[in-house]
């Protein structure tokens, strides 16, 4: 059993991903499973979150595990102007195990370099964000029946969504087929696209978001344009909208589809697709305690 930091989701190979995988499900037959019993596990949140840190959180409290940590960087000793490594080499002395989310991409790794304990990366910057990978993951994993050969079709912000940039690499061991929707602004970074030709997965780029490239998917990927990656708001502004899904739009889209979205949408799924059975976006959030349950346990070296 590993007792490593999770910094990207290539921390993992592909068995390493399929054992998750397992250990997930049996967290969602039974969450409440006291094996963090004495353990004190620290959230460090840099950056707003909703979602990643309170399943994060509950997942250490169904685990019998103990909180410390904060949600607002602006109350701790970082707004006086402590390091991020002073923050984290103190917080080590206190806990067995560090998540993190940080707005500078990079920031885990060099966190995980520096720590005496386990890192998990809650999410840095546009960079990687594993954790959401894994419920991801195992959310196709239900809802297809198997993660091989799957056509998925990504939309909206491709340059900023380290969710998409995540799942990409850890789909590149099922030998997927990519559909790439995104305006110019937003579009895939070259570094993905030349990660998918080296491992030789298909991709295809499209700017218009179309019931066509919609029927081809077996799930469709949905992500909100980010206003905090932003530098400009006048850019942000010309993009924010550019995509809508309306639940007439999946008429004619495959019986299996499953609409996803790592949450919080803004303006990118109607509200009138909630109430279709395609939609699985909130039991993909529901599906984040299990998968980071297990996690936790793996980064711990924690049988269950």
């Amino acid at each position: 059993m590993r007792k490593e930091s999770l910094v990207s989701i290539t921390d993992y190979s592909k068995e390493e991903i399929l054992d998750l995988l397992e250990k997930t499900k049996k967290f969602e037959e039974n969450p409440n499973r006291r094996v963090l019993e004495g353990k004190v596990i620290a959230t460090l949140f840099f950056e707003p979150s909703t979602r990643t840190r309170l399943s994060f959180e509950t997942a250490v409290n169904r685990l019998g595990g103990r909180v410390i940590g904060f949600s607002d960087a602006a109350t701790t000793s970082s707004s006086k102007g402590e390091t991020l490594k002073d923050t984290i080499m103190m917080v080590s002395n206190y806990a067995d195990l560090i998540i993190m989310r940080h707005y500078l991409e990079g920031a885990a790794r060099y966190a995980s370099e520096i720590s005496s304990i386990p890192i998990v990366n809650a999410g840095d910057g546009a960079n990687q964000h594993p954790s959401q990978t894994m419920l991801d993951l195992y959310s196709i994993y239900k809802t297809q029946g198997t993660l091989q050969n799957l056509n998925i079709t990504m939309v909206g912000d491709l340059k900023y969504g380290r969710t998409v940039h995540s799942l990409l690499m850890a789909m590149s061991h099922f030998n997927p087929t990519f559909h790439f929707v995104a305006p110019d602004e937003l579009k895939m970074p070259e570094e993905y696209k030349e990660f998918c030709r080296q491992n030789n997965i298909s991709y295809e780029e499209h700017s218009d978001f179309t019931e066509e490239v919609i029927n081809r998917a077996d799930i469709l990927y949905m992500t909100r344009v980010q206003r905090e990656r932003f530098t400009d708001l006048i850019e942000y502004e010309k993009v924010k909208n550019v995509y809508t899904l309306h639940n007439q739009m999946l008429n004619g889209s495959k019986p299996n589809l499953r609409v996803l979205h790592p949450l919080p949408r803004v303006n990118e799924i109607s509200y009138d697709v909630d109430d279709n059975p395609k939609a699985y976006y909130f039991q993909q959030a529901q599906n984040g305690l299990y998968a980071r349950q297990a996690i936790i346990c793996n980064v711990l070296g924690t049988e269950i």
